[in-house]
């Protein structure tokens, strides 16, 4: 079946940090009392994201979303500063860190984003974004100069289900009515965009920019330009 629509990851795919997170929330935690090293709060910052629940809030009304984004935040990273001990100052920290970065000047994009994403207008495809993120993306997205080039942006907190689940995919193929063997996922994780994607029917593709994951299982680029002589290849 002929291919008709390319899903991107967000974070660590068509963005990043403007300035390494644990540098971030080093600098900011300094500010309000607390003396960290950047490596050891970015060693913190993994750990704790990586066993943390899905950023989804399924049930949730539309109008506590925001606020429930905001508590699953602040607690992890009040988690991430356990080991040494009281933050007298943390509520202030947090709401430092967290406006941080809800701006498009604290993200970058990845140098070919806007071009891979022009070559594929071009040719045609629908477009969207499926990240598990909170309601900040579009802000960032928009500050960044990519919003408007994607039809969609699908995140979990307000679909109420996070990759590497199917049913965050069927949300975003629903949109646009698409069936699975439609549509290419492409990220960074080889388990939440990859295998989720796979899981679901769709080509998931692994962006590996540092060859470093040694895995067979799916197509791998090393940068967003080699997406194009894959849809190439199914067009």
């Amino acid at each position: 079946m002929l291919l008709k629509a390319v899903f991107f990851d967000a974070a660590g795919t068509l963005i990043k940090a403007a300035r390494p997170v644990g540098e971030s929330y080093a600098l900011a935690a300094k500010r309000h009392g607390m003396e960290v090293p950047p490596e050891e709060i970015r060693k913190r910052f993994r750990l704790c994201f990586s066993s943390a629940p899905p950023l989804a809030f399924p049930g949730a009304a539309g109008g506590e979303v925001k606020a429930l984004e905001r508590l699953w935040w602040k607690d992890l990273v009040r988690r991430i500063f356990e080991p040494y001990g009281q933050f007298a100052h943390f509520d202030d920290y947090f709401s430092e860190l967290f406006g941080y970065f809800s701006k498009p000047e604290s993200w970058s994009l990845y140098p070919e984003a806007v071009e891979t994403l022009s070559a594929l207008r071009e040719r045609g495809f629908i477009l969207e974004v499926i990240s598990n993120f909170d309601s900040r993306l579009f802000a960032i997205l928009e500050g960044l100069g990519i919003a408007s080039r994607f039809d969609s942006i699908v995140i979990s907190s307000q679909v109420g289900c996070a990759k590497p689940a199917a049913e965050i995919f069927q949300a975003a193929l629903g949109l646009h009515r698409l069936k699975p063997e439609e549509a290419m996922h492409v990220g960074d994780s080889p388990d939440k965009d990859a295998a989720g994607a796979s899981g679901a029917g769709l080509t998931g593709v692994l962006l590996d920019r540092n060859g470093k994951t040694v895995l067979d299982s799916f197509p791998r680029v090393r940068d967003l330009k080699e997406i194009l002589s894959l849809v190439d290849r199914q067009t």
